[in-house]
């Protein structure tokens, strides 16, 4: 019997790894080391043909892949929506600055004015702006990569953007107001807590722009709050959540009722279907 039971638990964990399996993809770009993508799409009988291509934050060095994919995957898969996972060009030991990387003079967000045209990176260098423009061309060539499968994976080739994290943010950004090309551009642009890391200039026809943040979170809040400004100033769609509770980053949270960050993940959900995006 205890073999049985046993045997049987086994089978579950298999099952549930099953429903979150993903496939790996080589993304065509420019660069010779190209970016790559992991899908996790969500049950076909649950499937509302959205798809959100996730941005992991890790300050350009590294990617918090566990908390701002695998988590996101599973969270976005149980309400319909596929995901994308990015793997996109980081710093490496040859594109750091000399003398390493130095803490930026911490800004609070009224002082958002010192980030024109919204421009919240706090140290640029030639090397790592290199690097920043290779990951934004990653994010506009997994936006293509995911529409010219669409068909393929159950998905509505008009509903397909990017939620960033942190530096990941950054990336989405970056890869939305670079894109040119309507293959590559994003139905909707989310970041949480990633402000922009170059110049920004509105597009024509810029997706739909959710932004949530904490408001004592230092750069970030007043580079999200330019952003913003930017967006509005264009005449395009902008919303921004500016939680009061607290200063760094965060991730999915369990519903306390102790703070109002732990309700971005349901804001989120809120806005895509309010967008017209999710169901």
């Amino acid at each position: 019997m205890k073999r049985l039971v046993i045997f049987s638990l086994m089978a579950l964990h298999a099952s549930l790894l099953m429903l979150h399996a993903q496939t790996t993809y080589d993304l065509p770009t420019k660069d010779a080391s190209a970016g790559t993508i992991e899908v996790y799409l969500p049950k076909a009988d649950k499937a509302n043909g959205c798809a959100v291509v996730l941005c992991a934050g890790g300050g350009m060095r590294a990617l918090a892949w566990d908390s701002d994919v695998k988590q996101m995957a599973t969270y976005l898969n149980e309400r319909g929506i596929a995901a994308i996972g990015l793997k996109y060009h980081l710093y490496t030991q040859n594109t750091r600055p000399q003398g390493g990387m130095q803490m930026a003079p911490m800004v609070d967000v009224t002082k958002f004015a010192q980030f024109p045209n919204a421009d919240a990176n706090p140290m640029h260098f030639p090397a790592g702006d290199s690097i920043i423009q290779q990951a934004a061309d990653d994010g506009r060539a997994a936006i293509r990569f995911v529409r010219q499968h669409a068909k393929h994976w159950n998905l509505d080739e008009h509903k397909i953007g990017f939620l960033g994290f942190s530096a990941g943010g950054g990336v989405a950004i970056g890869a939305t107001i670079t894109a040119t090309d309507p293959q590559e551009r994003p139905d909707f642009l989310c970041t949480c807590y990633g402000p922009s890391l170059m110049k920004v200039t509105v597009p024509q026809n810029a997706p739909p722009l959710l932004i949530m943040t904490r408001a004592e979170h230092p750069n970030v809040a007043a580079g999200l709050l330019a952003l913003f400004l930017e967006w509005k100033k264009a005449s395009a769609n902008a919303e921004m959540h500016m939680y009061g509770d607290g200063r760094g980053p965060y991730t999915l949270m369990s519903e306390t009722g102790n703070t109002t960050t732990e309700g971005w993940s349901q804001q989120l959900m809120l806005w895509l279907k309010a967008k017209g995006f999710a169901k």
